[in-house]
């Protein structure tokens, strides 16, 4: 416990229901050790730290040790997991997200938060995740249904030369893909992402390949499918890029402008088309008509399995560290609610690894 946990419920309280004893001193004369945190980090099969306010996410990024807490996390060796719980402007905060995105990047496994009220009345993103939840997730990570497969995962967008300054993208930030490699990786899969440019540091124990245009995503992807037990196609690949690319560039003249373009190749289709394709997941990220669209999508291309989102709403999608999916596969489908993307791609793996053991068993 911190010294702000003991504030709440006071460590005799916490021991007597319980039923084991609560450690909240970093140097305690009664331990047979003077080196107790250094056992206790020994000791840990994982480290669990729910809930981690704004503040202990801050000093576990920054490698702070001003009390037990901190200092066993920089001592442990197993694996971590940290539970947010934080107000919802604490928790959009960008600095939070910056440590957040610190931690993972040294392996630690965020789980959650959800949206819902807060104990301060707001309503939002923040609210830690119950404790079932959370057990669930642990015995997830635990329990790897991916292990010894190799997935190759796009995510991010591509950026379609105009001339030597301008290009055509989208909004994609990478998130979702991202946040797939990480837990596919947990999973004990042999990850390959190719990523569009995005602001995010690349997982812990997965190989990236840096791609710019849509043409170099699909010669990427082609030239690592081989072997690959699953593709994820979670990158928004610019559906057209201009036939010509101005060599200077292009000047301000009339009020309009007329750019030709042309399809680029279509990636989703070409693997989930090869002679042995690997299981071939799409996403799919509507306006309206969500549900029809991932379903054409999901049939016309020959996909295994298609996650459908809404984008241009109020909450998730683009831009943001939630979302939403709606996920279809066959003549069946799943709901996943709007939550972390960290959560939701778990999530989202865990279906994929049922289906693919399924499809292979058959």
């Amino acid at each position: 416990m911190t010294d702000s946990a003991t504030q709440f419920v006071s460590p005799l309280t916490f021991q007597a229901l319980s039923g084991h004893p609560v450690h909240h001193e970093l140097l305690n004369a009664e331990v047979e050790n003077a080196m107790g945190h250094i056992s206790l980090a020994r000791w840990a099969d994982i480290l669990l730290i729910a809930p981690a306010t704004a503040n202990c996410i801050a000093k576990c990024s920054h490698g702070l040790a001003d009390d037990l807490l901190s200092t066993l996390y920089l001592a442990a060796n197993c694996p971590v997991y940290i539970v947010p719980a934080m107000n919802q402007a604490m928790w959009n905060k960008a600095v939070t997200q910056e440590n957040i995105q610190k931690l993972q990047r040294h392996g630690v496994v965020m789980i959650g938060p959800e949206a819902g009220s807060q104990a301060c009345g707001e309503t939002g993103f923040g609210r830690m995740t119950e404790p079932e939840a959370i057990v669930d997730a642990i015995i997830g990570y635990s329990n790897p249904l991916l292990a010894g497969l190799k997935i190759l995962i796009t995510a991010g967008p591509t950026r379609e030369a105009l001339d030597p300054v301008r290009y055509i993208t989208n909004r994609s930030s990478g998130k979702m893909g991202y946040a797939l490699a990480q837990a596919a990786a947990l999973a004990g899969a042999e990850v390959t992402l190719i990523s569009g440019p995005v602001q995010l540091a690349v997982p812990d124990k997965v190989l990236c390949i840096q791609i710019e245009s849509a043409a170099q995503m699909y010669e990427a992807v082609m030239a690592n499918i081989s072997n690959q037990a699953v593709f994820i196609g979670a990158a928004a690949v610019a559906d057209y890029s201009p036939m010509q690319v101005q060599a200077g560039k292009i000047k301000k003249q009339g009020a309009q402008i007329a750019i030709n373009l042309q399809k680029t190749p279509d990636i989703l289709a070409s693997v989930a088309n090869l002679p042995h394709p690997p299981f071939t997941v799409g996403f799919a990220a509507e306006t309206h008509d969500l549900e029809a669209y991932a379903k054409h999508k999901l049939a016309a291309k020959n996909l295994d399995m298609i996650a459908a989102n809404w984008v241009g709403q109020a909450e998730g999608g683009f831009d943001s560290h939630e979302n939403a999916l709606q996920v279809f596969w066959q003549d069946q489908q799943k709901s996943l609610p709007m939550m972390a993307k960290t959560d939701l791609a778990q999530q989202l793996l865990a279906l994929i690894a049922q289906r693919f053991h399924e499809k292979n068993t058959i």
